[in-house]
């Protein structure tokens, strides 16, 4: 082909070649698809807030796995509290005269104490842990959601791990833990519970 008119002779007789390398030809530079910051936007966009169905589901299975652990290591302590508690009653009413009898003593208030610690023990090894570390816990895996932090759409720090569940926790212990888990049914655009918004999670499927 001839160069236009009133071209340069040294631009009509080399014409610009692509820069050759040692192994070739040089193919021109092209941005990464698929960098951290295309998969970090991916991700975002594919996030949906979960229903309550789901997350309803899930707590249901947490509830009865994590129900199912604790009871199993607070049984003993507890029955030993309780049994205490009974043979204190027997010997007072044995007495004959009216005493007053002190549930929680030396003896029980270490029995209530060692099984309320393995209750905390497990729910962080069940609940805090996992969910830091996957965004997820058995109950969540299988209905398929997860609680990814608000911002970067990743799963939520310990810090954030442990303190969603401490709200969840107390929240029920007020017995106002229906208000809680029906607020996502309100909330707008994340769907979120107060657990949630203390910890700046959503759960997404």
């Amino acid at each position: 082909a001839q160069a236009a008119p009133g071209s340069p002779v040294w631009a009509q007789r080399n014409p610009p070649q692509a820069p050759v390398g040692e192994q070739g030809p040089v193919a021109p530079w092209k941005p990464p698809v698929d960098d951290v910051f295309t998969q970090a936007a991916r991700a975002q966009a594919a996030a949906r807030p979960a229903g309550l169905g789901r997350r309803l589901v899930a707590r249901l299975i947490d509830t009865v796995v994590l129900g199912g652990l604790s009871g199993a290591a607070a049984f003993p302590f507890v029955a030993a509290a309780v049994e205490h508690i009974e043979a204190k009653i027997e010997e007072a009413r044995q007495s004959g005269v009216t005493v007053q009898v002190w549930l929680i003593d030396s003896t029980t208030s270490v029995q209530f104490g060692i099984a309320l610690t393995a209750l905390v023990v497990l729910g962080l090894l069940y609940e805090v842990l996992p969910t830091a570390r996957w965004g997820r816990t058995l109950g969540k895996k299988a209905c398929g959601i997860e609680v990814r932090d608000i911002e970067a759409h990743q799963p939520p720090t310990f810090g954030a791990s442990l303190r969603r569940w401490l709200v969840h926790g107390v929240l029920n212990l007020l017995v106002i833990g229906v208000v809680n888990m029906a607020w996502c049914l309100f909330d707008r655009p994340w769907r979120q519970c107060w657990h949630d918004k203390a910890a700046r999670t959503f759960v997404a499927r």
